[in-house]
């Protein structure tokens, strides 16, 4: 894999875990790649191999990776400016953003709040209005939606190999284990045997979730996105490797009277996390970030940021 180097960028409460692969030459086009909801920066490692030459920028999230300990307030708007913050001390201009799952939420409200800073956009099965049925709690579609995802949260692991031999038999990975998700899984971890557990804050999750499905400041992004063009690769199948996915082709078509001009490709044989960690899903969503610096490079296509500006 593509050596990665960590930074931390310093907040007012703590610091954020930044992961990065530097480009071949020092004006290399930049990607902010941005991770789920119970994810990490880990996420982003297969991809990267896949976008050769570029400068990958991949953050662990507030309440996330080796950003767990720092608090509240999250929520779409606080991950965004967490984002403005780290371009700055990195000293990157306009990256094309690309973000996964909940990612794809924050990287929208990131190019509404932070127009000037955002070269292109592009969304990985997530960032697309989910329904939200008016007599179901949040928390219930959460829990629907993330599964065995979100018990490992309050579980403890009497070692390492406990921990795989957990997510060795989620479904999305069963016949699908790799190195690179061993690494994604084991990089989740703190503490020590035999009370290890995840890093990720449940806190964070529960904010996140609800933020994300009913919160103003995504509310407000897709309004002000209104007809502009929305590049989307969608999952096949679920988190729990199940069709017909997180969008259903009916529920993206439904969205369209939000998202006007939002367009959709359907990458074949994954799930909601093999879209990322399996090479055949890495390889596709790294040929769409390529496509999307070309454009934004060329000028061939509009830019995210003048559209929600």
């Amino acid at each position: 894999m593509r050596d990665w180097r960590a930074v931390d960028v310093a907040t007012e409460d703590g610091t954020l875990r930044v992961g990065i692969t530097e480009g071949e030459r020092p004006d290399a086009p930049a990607v902010l790649a941005v991770h789920g909801i119970t994810a990490s920066l880990m996420a982003w490692r297969p991809v990267a191999e896949h976008c050769p030459g570029y400068r990958v920028i991949a953050p662990d999230l507030r309440g996330r990776g080796h950003s767990a300990r720092l608090p509240g307030p999250y929520g779409m708007a606080q991950h965004a400016d967490d984002l403005a913050r780290i371009l700055d001390a990195l000293d990157v201009e306009r990256p094309v953003v690309v973000g996964h799952s909940m990612g794809g939420f924050v990287a929208l409200v990131f190019g509404h709040r932070h127009p000037s800073r955002t070269g292109g956009l592009l969304l990985v099965d997530g960032g697309v209005p989910l329904p939200v049925p008016p007599d179901v709690a949040v928390d219930r579609i959460t829990e629907a939606i993330l599964g065995p995802a979100l018990a490992r949260l309050s579980a403890t692991f009497p070692a390492r190999s406990a921990y795989c031999d957990f997510w060795r038999v989620h479904p999305a990975f069963v016949g699908k284990w790799t190195p690179a998700v061993e690494a994604y899984v084991d990089y989740d971890l703190t503490g020590s045997e035999p009370y290890l557990r995840s890093r990720v804050s449940a806190e964070a999750v529960s904010a996140d979730s609800r933020d994300q499905l009913v919160g103003a400041p995504f509310q407000e992004a897709v309004a002000a996105v209104g007809g502009a063009s929305l590049r989307l690769l969608r999952a096949p199948l679920g988190l729990q490797n199940e069709p017909p996915g997180l969008y259903p082709e009916p529920a993206l078509e439904a969205a369209t009277s939000r998202l006007p001009g939002l367009v959709w490709e359907t990458v074949p044989d994954v799930n909601h996390y093999t879209v990322l960690l399996s090479d055949h899903g890495a390889r596709a969503v790294g040929a769409a970030i390529r496509e999307a610096v070309h454009s934004s490079e060329s000028g061939t296509g509009q830019a995210v940021g003048t559209v929600l500006d």
